[in-house]
């Protein structure tokens, strides 16, 4: 196995936000790949548009990250309409929302899809009578959020309202702000139109996009952006890009060369903070999960004897995780009661979800596998692989210690916070099952100094 320190070198921003956004479209219920299509597809445009390359890299972002606000609207949508947030938020996609009926249809076939008849016509009835409230409340929250997510990134002003003002309309009747005509940022009407090309392309065929695109021309799109996409409709190479096999290095490969961004270790480190907190957003008690793993894995791993530069490559693995449970429905997260055996196997993809998405940065294989593996156990009985002590790394232990010790004294759906005290007594019960004794020493000796603790 390469060591960390054979990864500290420069990266590509668009390599480490291209395979992250992977981890979006599990959010948003789409197929894997959904924010490069999008990415291609705009770039296209943009050269049709004839865009220089200033502004073909910022459209690169707005669209890449389009969906950074994803996860903060999920345990809203789970709450109003009682069914998988992921399906409603994939199927929403496939309607003109401006279409009473296709509304309608789309409100009727998705809520209380688990409940009986009463309580699927209360969620109806809730939101009929508040339905453009509470529409312009989910987008609000989503875009507002998802633009400060591109300024924490450090992209400019212009990627950031653009990626707020993804759900403007071109006749004024989108949100959150109606916004209408070339008051919408040029690049929101550009992903806007992405995003549809892909989604009735991937569900369909290049007929049911040509279609969707004249109906939608002039309410929901600006006509010279429709026209623009029409020479493209007509090459085979444009659609050829879209195949999923390696959709990643030719969407890497449209952003300009004059503008191509290469991080250090301190962006990088950021950048992983800041997804994170995106991962953590999605439900209410993971609030600052991930941040505090983090914390907990890098005082085990300086009394462990780690070096600054170990320990801050592990703290990388310590924030992301968990994120693969942007891949896990809020109705299973948030759940107030106990998970049945169908549960459970759904939160159990988490872990080799969160490995899917980190093995596809270069700079991040080691760490993928180290995170990926966080919920197996030293007696063979955890998952994704059921692996044994043996052949867990021990930094894989570390933020498993972590992990354990975060997930007992945090608030969850079923019940309070438990005591520091209480905690270890549980955890105690588990060394060399699940937790390596060296581990919780460690963390023991760490607890003098995290005096935010409930004791």
């Amino acid at each position: 196995m390469k060591t960390f320190a054979q990864y500290e070198s420069t990266a590509s921003l668009a390599e480490i936000v291209g395979a992250i956004s992977f981890a979006l479209d599990l959010t948003e219920g789409q197929p894997a790949g959904h924010s490069l299509r999008c990415t291609w597809i705009a770039m296209h445009i943009g050269r049709e548009l004839r865009l220089d390359d200033t502004a073909l890299t910022d459209l690169y972002y707005s669209v890449l990250l389009k969906d950074a606000g994803c996860s903060s609207n999920a345990a809203r949508l789970w709450e109003l309409y009682g069914t998988d947030e992921r399906l409603v938020k994939k199927d929403y996609k496939l309607v003109d929302n401006q279409n009473f009926l296709q509304l309608a249809k789309f409100v009727f076939r998705h809520v209380g899809q688990h409940e009986d008849i009463l309580g699927k016509m209360r969620r109806v009835v809730h939101l009929g009578s508040k339905g453009e409230e509470l529409a312009t409340e989910l987008v609000q929250t989503r875009c507002e959020r998802g633009s400060n997510i591109a300024l924490k990134l450090g992209f400019n002003a212009k990627v950031a309202e653009s990626i707020k003002s993804l759900d403007e309309h071109w006749n004024g009747k989108g949100r959150p702000e109606g916004l209408k005509g070339n008051q919408i940022p040029l690049f929101s009407q550009i992903a806007l139109i992405s995003q549809v090309i892909d989604i009735f392309y991937k569900t369909g065929s290049r007929h049911d996009v040509h279609k969707e695109l004249r109906r939608r021309q002039g309410t929901w799109f600006n006509p010279e952006i429709v026209k623009a996409f029409q020479a493209l409709y007509r090459t085979d190479g444009f659609w050829e890009g879209l195949k999923d096999e390696g959709i990643e290095s030719r969407v890497s490969a449209l952003e300009p060369v004059s503008c191509r961004t290469f991080i250090d270790e301190d962006r990088l480190d950021h950048i992983a903070e800041v997804f994170a907190s995106i991962v953590d957003i999605k439900s209410p008690y993971t609030h600052d999960h991930s941040r505090r793993v983090s914390l907990y894995t890098d005082g085990i791993a300086e009394q462990m004897g780690f070096t600054p530069e170990h320990r801050r490559w592990l703290r990388r693995g310590a924030l992301l995780h968990d994120v693969g449970k942007l891949g896990v429905s809020n109705h299973i997260l948030d759940k107030p009661g106990k998970l049945d055996d169908q549960e459970w196997e759904a939160v159990r993809i988490h872990a080799g979800l969160t490995k899917d998405v980190l093995q596809r940065i270069f700079h991040f294989q080691d760490i993928a596998a180290i995170a990926g593996a966080h919920h197996e156990r030293l007696d063979g009985m955890g998952y994704p692989l059921g692996l044994h002590a043996k052949d867990i790394s021990l930094e894989t232990k570390i933020i498993t210690t972590a992990d354990i010790f975060d997930a007992i004294t945090a608030k969850r759906p079923y019940r309070d916070a438990v005591p520091v005290a209480r905690t270890l007594e549980i955890m105690e019960q588990e060394v060399g099952k699940a937790i390596d004794p060296n581990c919780l020493m460690a963390l023991r000796s760490c607890l003098p100094s995290w005096s935010f603790l409930q004791q």
